[in-house]
């Protein structure tokens, strides 16, 4: 994981509508940076229902919110209009992301190891560095936990 004061590494990612969007692009404002293993499985809807549901709460704030994962433009798209999500989700299927974020990393699920995205959640201040961060969240409290943050 990176490190509480940490540069955020920049990068640059599509959308679910294929628009390309950069960490930069928000200098300025408080960036709630998500990583989540996929579109449409229980703990990832979830969390990122939970983000919808609070999100004009962080707006209020000044605070945008993005979701990474390694789904598709499309995948993102369905996702997005299936639950209502207004907040930004990127779709990172090379990891340029994932990995400067230090999330691609071995996973054991009964008892098999493969590589995956360890959901974590990474608050950065308005001038790009990292405030906070928070390994290993859980789906269901993590946007509120982070309200109560900033």
């Amino acid at each position: 994981m990176l490190e509480n004061g940490t540069k955020a590494p920049d990068f640059t990612l599509k959308d679910k509508d294929g628009k390309e969007v950069s960490l930069t692009d928000f200098k300025g404002k408080k960036v709630v940076l998500y990583f989540y293993p996929k579109d449409n499985t229980p703990g990832c809807t979830r969390q990122a229902c939970a983000f919808a549901g609070l999100y004009s709460k962080f707006k209020e704030k000044n605070v945008e919110v993005i979701g990474i994962s390694k789904d598709s433009v499309a995948s993102h798209q369905k996702f997005a209009e299936k639950h209502g999500l207004d907040f930004v989700l990127l779709s990172d299927p090379d990891l340029i992301a994932i990995k400067a974020y230090d999330v691609w990393q071995e996973k054991k699920l009964y008892g098999k190891v493969s590589m995956g995205v360890v959901r974590t959640t990474y608050i950065i201040n308005e001038n790009g560095y990292i405030e906070k961060v928070m390994p290993k969240v859980k789906p269901d409290t993590n946007a509120s936990e982070i309200l109560l943050e900033i």
